[in-house]
């Protein structure tokens, strides 16, 4: 399983986050996300989506 998000307010890069989503959904095979894939895709989705607006920000 991937590495848990970082810290609030830490942005990595909407690609790096892509990675990690990625690896989430590599990684089941095919088979139904345990509650942890869930949460920490949830997390991803989040996190992917702040960074982003923080890429689209700084491209303004």
């Amino acid at each position: 399983m991937p590495p848990t998000p970082p810290a609030p307010g830490r942005v990595r890069p909407a690609a790096v986050v892509n990675e990690a989503i990625r690896a989430i959904v590599v990684g089941a095979q095919g088979r139904r996300w345990t509650k942890a894939e869930r949460d920490l895709y949830e997390a991803l989705l989040k996190e992917w989506v702040a960074a982003e607006q923080a890429e689209m920000a700084t491209a303004a």
